[in-house]
């Protein structure tokens, strides 16, 4: 099944099969919402093993772990994550998730992420792709 419903239609169905992975600095990210679609957020299933110290400027992000276990250094701090763990994480936190076999996360973003609100130590990360 491919996408359903359209921001005119007032809804919009999709499903994880139907989505593609993309590299990001967190891993690979399988883009199920997205502010292309019309929505004000943004719903990420994404598999990280070592991921890119970043922050984002202006977008709050919550990680739902699904599988897999690992840490997650916020600000300098690091702290275990395991399947059911929630993660609020504000706009201005520096952040990234280090797993040796693998986890996948659920990520929720307001506003829907924008690639160029996601910035490195060095600048921008749209400007290492």
């Amino acid at each position: 099944m491919t996408s359903s419903g359209t921001v005119a239609t007032g809804y919009l169905i999709r499903r994880l099969q139907d989505v593609s992975g993309v590299p990001c600095p967190c891993g690979t990210s399988r883009r199920i919402l997205t502010a292309a679609d019309g929505a004000p957020c943004s719903l990420h299933v994404t598999t990280i093993h070592e991921a890119v110290l970043h922050y984002h400027a202006r977008t709050t992000e919550v990680y739902y772990i699904l599988d897999g276990t690992g840490k997650i250094e916020l600000n300098g701090t690091w702290h275990d994550v395991e399947p059911g763990t929630v993660i609020w994480i504000p706009p201005g936190v520096r952040h990234r998730v280090v797993s040796p076999d693998g986890l996948r996360t659920i990520v929720f973003a307001l506003p829907a992420f924008d690639p160029h609100d996601e910035w490195l130590e060095d600048g921008p990360a749209a400007a290492h792709r």
